[in-house]
């Protein structure tokens, strides 16, 4: 039986800026997300990191949000987990660095660190690792990473395997040391990281 039609009705208006809201959900990536909830990081601090406040970065609203987190607590796992990620290394700075001389890939790996915009990520993916297994794994993941990195160069140096992964092994320590440490500590010049690198690169490879 059909509708007479005078009883027939047109469908409920959706407002045009639902409309849009649904459709910038559906466009939006996962990606998307953590890209924001990085700048707003990078920029505003840890505290900042709100559903509201990534919604404003990328002009949605909460609603978008829930198409891809159940959360604030899932976005700040995926995000760590981006962040740590080897895809990431671009624009962490590792991209290219097995194209450098050695030295001055020591020296760029140097530099990064202690970027105020690195360390300010680095130390709220630790802080985050501590109570979130998954953050864990990728810390520990992207930690090794750069050990083996390290390893690689004073190999390259002359080292023996040995030396070198103790070597890579003291300078990654020192590296989240100064993640935790500082904002307690002055931060190292360019001039005494060079140093620093000189040190822990004397001594001349042993066999």
């Amino acid at each position: 039986m059909t509708d007479e039609p005078g009883n027939s009705r047109p469908p409920a208006p959706v407002s045009k800026r639902k409309a849009a809201a649904r459709g910038a959900a559906r466009r939006l990536g996962v990606e998307d997300w953590t890209s924001a909830a990085l700048r707003v990081l990078l920029r505003d601090g840890v505290g900042a990191v709100t559903i509201a406040k990534v919604c404003e970065e990328l002009g949605v609203t909460k609603g978008s949000f829930y198409w891809h987190f159940d959360g604030i607590d899932q976005l700040l796992e995926t995000t760590a987990q981006f962040w740590c990620a080897d895809h990431n290394d671009a624009a962490r700075g590792f991209h290219d660095l097995d194209e450098l001389p050695v030295e001055q890939r020591l020296e760029r790996m140097g530099a990064l660190l202690t970027e105020e915009r690195v360390w300010q990520v680095e130390l709220a993916v630790r802080d985050w690792a501590r109570t979130n297994a998954k953050v864990a794994e990728a810390v520990k993941a992207l930690d090794q990473r750069i050990f083996h990195t390290l390893s690689k160069a004073l190999i390259e140096l002359g080292f023996s395997p040995e030396q070198a992964e103790m070597r890579a092994g003291l300078m990654c320590f020192a590296g989240i040391g100064f993640v935790h440490g500082n904002q307690n500590l002055p931060v190292p010049t360019a001039d005494q990281r060079r140093e620093f690198f000189r040190f822990i690169t004397s001594a001349g490879p042993r066999c």
